[in-house]
């Protein structure tokens, strides 16, 4: 066996433990609040969120779950938050694409912690931009209290998902709301708020202020269901609009609904024949190096995302350290931008690392970017970026005019963009690839990701700079040992702070996700964005 099989077994078996381990985690974030807690809910009558989803969308369908590691690691003093307390993610439901927005109430009873609302706010974004229906499956005591000042007042926080409610409803996307469990206070407007409601009895109820509120404010005894059960709601306020005995029901007569929904109009995206990518898909896992400063040949990863491994390269002469290519996708027709993660030469003979973006691949890729939105195709970002190149000759080469050109044609892009970080995002890299600041329609990430303003190495000894000058400033003494110890707890935080577990808990990331999973994530992106109306695209003011 040559050296070149033996490297790429390795890198085979080292991303596959990678995956297994995300696969490890996954299993015990969708137990959501543990097994005790879902037996419990099963005993009322209640499907658990997850089994709501599975009974919800089309047999042999698959649902593109979204946010799955919110929350993850957080909230520890209050016994975690698994997925955000709320599932989220596209299915179909009668062959119609929609976002499903599930509470989880083995998770605190469904209660709202700051990144649930995060989480929520996420999914109507892509449902809003996508132009797609929304179907909310509510069952949640409301607020979590402990943390009611990081979840209620502000413009991000709860409050704006019953204002993009209002929004969803005057652009024409369906909202279908079904109450399978409580929904108490400023959460109750979120199911009115809807195009139309649902309420399974026994179970559903909702109010502004529950029984002890009300005997609390104005001495009124009154129960649940005479408050704001299903036959209160459904016979006699007419807050609702249909009334069913179980979940099951609920959930047929919601599949019902959306069977009757008329057709939108298409954007255009094109789209051919799907066919498989070169090889088979364990190929990619041998081709991407898990040791994030190792070079690999980018164009052979391609290859094994794309249709036959057939991509037409631009400008593939200049500015080699960025690839710009269009190529097919299960179909799709889309315009790739990637960082080339090789070691080239320039035609002038200087040598440009893998990874960095230079002045030519800025300017490069930049025109490439107006040229798939004029010709109305979407793009595809693949993040392994270190950053812009710095230096004398960089800044006298004006790599600030020729990276702010490649920024401001990312950000004015009209065309559906999607973002996958494969291994580093750094700095003001991200920014040029369509990072999540820059409204990918969908944002992924492959277990090797990193994201941060700087890599580890480089961030521990500026970090550690800073601190042992300003201990110094005191006339305090910094031994070698010291110096050394504080290396490596910098290096440790920072290290944890860049894994893409950190980021997808923050929601700075969409989904960590198997990499021969990537063509499913572009295509469902795809076919979703094919749905909504495409904005002219204008650069405004830009030095070309």
């Amino acid at each position: 066996m040559s050296k070149k099989e033996i490297e790429r077994n390795r890198h085979e078996d080292e991303m596959k433990l990678l995956v297994s381990r995300m696969s490890h985690r996954l299993d015990k974030i969708h137990l959501g609040g543990g097994e005790r807690k879902m037996a419990k809910l099963r005993k009322t009558g209640k499907m658990t969120a997850r089994e709501r989803i599975s009974y919800l969308i089309d047999p042999a369908s698959s649902f593109l779950e979204i946010g799955s590691f919110a929350g993850y690691g957080m909230y520890e003093e209050y016994g975690g938050c698994p997925a955000g307390g709320v599932v989220t993610g596209i299915g179909y439901v009668k062959g119609r694409q929609c976002m499903i927005i599930a509470n989880d109430a083995t998770v605190k009873a469904g209660a709202w912690f700051p990144i649930t609302g995060k989480k929520n706010l996420r999914a109507q974004e892509i449902a809003m931009e996508n132009r797609i229906p929304l179907i909310y499956l509510v069952d949640s005591a409301g607020v979590f209290l402990p943390l009611q000042d990081e979840i209620f007042p502000d413009k991000e926080h709860f409050g704006r998902i019953f204002r993009n409610n209002a929004r969803i409803s005057s652009m024409g996307i369906p909202q279908i709301s079904a109450i399978m469990g409580s929904c108490v206070a400023g959460g109750a407007y979120l199911p009115i708020m809807s195009d139309e409601a649902l309420i399974v009895e026994g179970t559903g109820s909702i109010f502004l202020a529950g029984p002890y509120l009300v005997k609390a404010a104005i001495g009124e005894e009154v129960d649940q269901e005479t408050l704001g059960g299903a036959s209160t709601h459904s016979e006699i306020s007419g807050v609702t609009d249909y009334k069913c005995p179980d979940d099951a029901s609920c959930l047929d007569t919601i599949k019902e609904l959306v069977d009757k929904m008329g057709a939108f109009p298409r954007t255009g995206f094109d789209r051919a024949t799907p066919l498989p990518a070169a090889g088979n898909p364990d190929d990619l896992l041998r081709v991407f190096p898990n040791t994030r400063t190792t070079p690999y040949r980018t164009k052979d990863l391609l290859e094994h995302l794309v249709d036959e491994g057939k991509l037409t390269y631009y400008k593939d002469g200049y500015g080699k350290t960025m690839i710009c290519a269009y190529a097919r996708i299960d179909g799709w027709a889309v315009g790739i931008v990637a960082n080339n993660r090789e070691i080239v030469k320039s035609a002038t003979g200087e040598t440009q690392f893998g990874g960095v973006i230079y002045s030519d691949s800025a300017d490069k890729s930049a025109r490439f970017i107006m040229n798939c939105n004029q010709k109305k195709i979407p793009l595809v970002f693949f993040h392994d970026v270190s950053g812009f190149m710095v230096g004398s000759r960089s800044e006298q080469g004006g790599i600030i005019k020729d990276g702010a050109k490649m920024v401001n044609a990312v950000s004015n892009s009209t065309v559906p963009k999607f973002s996958v970080v494969i291994g580093n995002s750094y700095g003001a890299g991200n920014y040029a690839m369509c990072g999540k600041a820059y409204d990918p329609r969908l944002i992924v990430a492959w277990p090797t990701a990193k994201i941060a303003v700087m890599g580890g190495a480089q961030a521990a000894k500026t970090l550690l700079q800073i601190q042992v000058a300003g201990r110094k400033s005191k006339g305090e003494t910094v031994t070698a040992s010291e110096e050394k110890e504080l290396l490596e707890r910098i290096e440790a935080k920072y290290d944890e702070q860049t894994t893409p577990y950190y980021a997808a808990a923050r929601l700075w990331v969409d989904e960590i996700i198997d990499p021969r999973e990537t063509r499913r994530w572009i295509s469902e992106g795809i076919t979703a964005a094919d749905h909504a109306p495409l904005e002219p695209f204008n650069l405004g003011l830009i030095q070309t």
